[in-house]
């Protein structure tokens, strides 16, 4: 990702002093006083010295007028997508096309949670152009949790090789960062089938092996595998085996925010968004399609709705929707969100709430009205103290599904 600075108008640009002593209002009214004085009582050594130095204030004034035309800046960071403890970089370049040297200075804005130094949010570093000259300058961050976190725009401070005084510049445009939830092992996830509601492949014409409804007539150009020899002999005819037919595996993870949100359990929210990132993993793995809705507020978008796919893009757009999510519900999960969404036939799906309440209930019965089979996990499984919520925490896995050691 490129973001490059142009010395156009759309730009703020500003003085920006840095006060040496003659550049203060009464030690310039002083500096006059002085060379009327100087000049009144003949002292032409001091007269000189007083001219000299008003003469360099308004040069270095022009200088850095002029110091911050025809200046570029680029920078570029290696990643944009990252899991947490993951290290990115990010690469200045600043040039001065110009004759005139200059003194600059470059200011990046940065999340706190990407700042190599914790509770910082600025990246500085200074240098000296010299004509036609470029300056690079390298920073390691790192991702210390989940979510979008901003950089830029930056600020370049132009000025006098003396820094008596500075121009700035502001860029209009800013990159962002994704860091996606912690990856975390699970145990093997079977999800609920639709067979409970009828054939869970009556209208596919993929034929599944595992499952033999019964023979009948061998049909020409069929395998020969699929001869059953026994029923075969019995009939004094070819007879093959027919097969129930099956489709792709497919779940549609939920995410309920409402109770996180009102008991600020950023805690288990937290640990909610690693495992159900975690289990699309898992279930994209083994050849499945996965989507993903909550009814949570997500930075950058409009929707909370991760439409059922099964493409090698698939884990990313989900990790990337979970990163964007913020512990803030937007609606209701089934009015705002369900009932605008095309669902496949043949889906399961796996719940992640807070506590079993009235919502859980609500989406078990529109689930069983829409004949979705459904798999719930709440994070507390009784009333407990907020403060002592994330001491029960590993209660959101049941039957040991998720460890606390992460993959990423």
């Amino acid at each position: 990702m490129i973001f490059t600075v142009s010395t156009g108008k759309t730009m703020e640009e500003q003085e920006y002093h840095i006060p040496p002593l003659f550049s203060v209002g009464p030690a310039q009214i002083g500096l006059g006083l002085l060379l009327f004085l100087a000049l009144v009582h003949r002292r032409h050594d001091l007269s000189l010295l007083s001219l000299l130095v008003i003469i360099l204030m308004a040069a270095t004034r022009l200088w850095a007028k002029a110091s911050i035309r025809r200046i570029a800046c680029e920078y570029r960071i290696d990643k944009e997508k990252l899991f947490p403890g993951e290290k990115l970089t990010l690469n200045v370049v600043t040039a001065n096309n110009k004759l005139l040297p200059i003194r600059h200075r470059v200011e990046i804005p940065v999340a706190a949670a990407l700042h190599p130094k914790e509770n910082k949010t600025r990246l500085i570093r200074e240098d000296t152009l010299w004509w036609h000259q470029q300056s690079r300058f390298q920073w390691d961050l790192f991702g210390r949790s989940r979510g979008v976190h901003p950089i830029g725009p930056p600020h370049i401070l132009t000025g006098d090789l003396f820094a008596f005084f500075f121009k700035e510049k502001t860029m209009g445009q800013s990159g962002e960062v994704i860091v996606f939830p912690r990856l975390v092992p699970l145990q093997p996830l079977i999800l609920p089938r639709r067979d409970f509601f009828g054939a869970p492949g009556a209208a596919s014409p993929v034929q599944d092996p595992v499952y033999i409804l019964g023979t009948r007539d061998y049909q020409h150009g069929q395998p020969a595998k699929r001869i059953h020899w026994k029923a075969s002999a019995r009939h004094s005819r070819l007879q093959e085996k027919v097969f129930e037919s099956t489709v792709r595996e497919k779940a549609l993870i939920l995410i309920e925010v409402s109770a996180f949100a009102a008991q600020a359990a950023a805690a288990e929210f937290e640990r909610t968004l690693e495992v159900a990132g975690s289990l699309a993993r898992q279930l994209l793995k083994r050849g499945s399609s996965v989507g993903l809705a909550a009814n949570a507020v997500l930075t950058g978008r409009e929707t909370g709705l991760t439409p059922v796919a099964g493409t090698s893009q698939q884990l990313s757009l989900i990790l990337e929707a979970l990163a964007r999510m913020r512990l803030e519900p937007k609606g209701e999960l089934i009015d705002g969100v369900l009932r605008q969404a095309d669902l496949p036939w043949g889906l399961s799906s796996v719940y992640f709430c807070l506590e079993a309440d009235q919502r859980l209930t609500a989406m078990r019965q529109y689930l069983l009205q829409r004949r979705i089979p459904m798999l719930a996990f709440a994070c507390r499984t009784e009333k407990q103290p907020a403060g002592r919520s994330t001491q029960n925490l590993d209660r959101l896995y049941f039957d040991g599904l998720s460890s606390r050691k992460p993959v990423f």
